[in-house]
């Protein structure tokens, strides 16, 4: 009797050529066009097959789900036409999530892009001269001036006066001749510095810095993809200068010291200073190159963060290469930044991978902005160094406004102390004081309130701790806390 009943229903499902005949359904592709508007139609009529097949679908509510076509048409339309890459609220209280895209950028950063994007652009074509020129030329002449300026950014007096004692001297090389390219990650940054360097070499590292960059993308990896030989000296947890001089041989070609970004080695544990690594550098004529991964480009003390190593400190020591990231410490959009000695930076410039690895002009466009931003010294246009510079009371009272705007008797809210951490890599030590706003509802779990989040448009993205969900506002934008708020209403009431 049921096989008879879902045969006479399957028998009333029109044909998709029916379905598109209809006025209120051919309409949409005047908006959607019809390839789409066809499929969407396809995969409603098959979701309404399955449902006749497994029963769940009477007369009457085969006669509801007709007479709803277009609807269920217009949201397959959207589900299958929206963007897969959307916004979401960051509640984490991690500044540099890496799963949420890294650093935001900054409002002159978003509009730079949007001025670029449209229309053409100068990328690499020199306007006096009316003849081509070279994309570096737009965030190169900003870095200059940060990294060759002993007043270009802040950072320790000590470090400050160190470099310039050695300058003198002349045990490192001018600042002047400090000299920058971008790619498209750190990766690449380093894949481009020891393919340039160190191909058919050895280069040698402690054992204590093979660390992994992220997404399994480990340091013995990409060196064997430069074509540079890995020679491992000391142990995990220490290493001194005279492992790597035990270890030069006539088929060095680079010392490298990974900065221990994403971990750190505690106890019994040695590291030679940078100091003694440059003056063995020097005395045996090889490079030393720093892989320093998260790339401050600023002192991160004032907000903080301590033991953090910034890019000015590296070269100032007399570092003769430097690679960083683009989107994290510095703020701005993912590339990779190669800089220092102009000679050993012209060679990684006319390597063949640097074509490959090239950014386009909207990265280039997002990273002049920032890089202006540093220019100025308007730190707080930044969106990640402002998240860094908040306290803990400010974001304490943005957390009880947002409490007492939900008014529900099923949503508790309770206002605790907490920790905000950098992320991506960056600072694994360092935590910043903060208050979290820690909720539980009546009738949902810690995890089904969390989803109920995820759900919400935008969704809000949050932390699942100790049978509570925990927002931290750090890193939300304070335009965004209204939108949190009304979504914890609606899951409440």
């Amino acid at each position: 009797m049921k096989k008879t009943a879902n045969s006479e229903l399957f028998r009333e499902l029109p044909s998709v050529d029916e379905v598109l005949r209809r006025p209120e359904v051919s309409a949409l592709a005047l908006h959607h066009g019809a390839s789409a508007v066809t499929d969407a139609a396809r995969v409603v009529l098959a979701s309404l097959r399955n449902e006749i097949a497994s029963g769940l679908l009477n007369g009457q509510k085969m006669k509801i789900a007709l007479d709803g076509l277009r609807p269920a048409i217009e949201a397959q339309l959207r589900r299958a036409l929206a963007c897969s890459l959307r916004s979401v609220i960051n509640a984490t209280g991690v500044i540099l999530h890496t799963n949420l895209g890294r650093a935001p950028l900054a409002e002159a950063a978003i509009e730079h892009i949007r001025q670029t994007a449209g229309e053409y652009s100068n990328l690499e074509f020199e306007i006096e001269a009316g003849a081509r020129g070279k994309r570096d030329v737009h965030v190169q002449r900003l870095l200059s001036k940060l990294l060759n300026d002993p007043a270009g950014l802040r950072r320790s007096t000590d470090h400050v006066a160190t470099a310039a004692s050695a300058v003198q001297s002349g045990d490192i090389p001018s600042h002047s001749k400090i000299s920058t390219i971008v790619v498209n990650n750190n990766a690449a940054a380093v894949l481009l510095a020891l393919n340039s360097l160190a191909e058919g070499g050895e280069v040698i590292v402690s054992r204590g810095e093979l660390v992994e960059i992220g997404g399994s993308f480990r340091i013995p990896d990409v060196m064997a993809k430069s074509g540079a030989t890995l020679r491992e000296v000391g142990t995990t947890n220490r290493t001194r200068v005279g492992d790597y001089e035990a270890a030069i041989s006539e088929r060095t070609k680079l010392l490298l010291r990974v900065h221990r970004s994403n971990f750190e080695i505690s106890g019994f544990t040695e590291q030679p200073a940078m100091a003694d690594l440059v003056a063995l550098a020097r005395k045996r004529n090889l490079p030393l190159m720093e892989d320093l991964g998260s790339g401050a480009l600023v002192d991160l003390e004032s907000f903080g963060i301590r033991g953090e190593t910034n890019v000015l400190d590296s070269l100032h020591a007399g570092v003769d290469v430097v690679t960083y990231s683009g989107d994290k410490l510095l703020g701005g959009p993912q590339a990779g930044l190669i800089s220092g000695r102009a000679d050993l930076v012209a060679r990684m410039r006319s390597n063949s991978l640097f074509r490959a690895l090239r950014v386009d002009k909207l990265s280039y466009a997002a990273l002049e902005a920032t890089l202006l931003a540093y220019v100025k010294r308007d730190y707080e246009a930044i969106p990640a160094l402002r998240m860094m510079q908040r306290s803990r009371d400010e974001i304490g009272a943005r957390a009880e406004s947002v409490a007492g705007r939900v008014g529900s008797a099923k949503l508790q809210a309770e206002i605790v102390d907490g920790e905000s951490v950098i992320g991506g890599g960056a600072a694994p030590s360092s935590v910043l004081p903060t208050r979290l706003l820690a909720l539980t509802c009546s009738g949902l779990s810690a995890d089904e309130l969390a989803a109920r989040l995820r759900a919400s448009e935008p969704p809000i993205i949050s932390r699942v701790e100790e049978g509570r969900v925990l927002l931290d506002l750090r890193t939300v934008f304070p335009e965004q806390d209204t939108v949190i708020a009304d979504a914890l209403h609606r899951i409440a009431n």
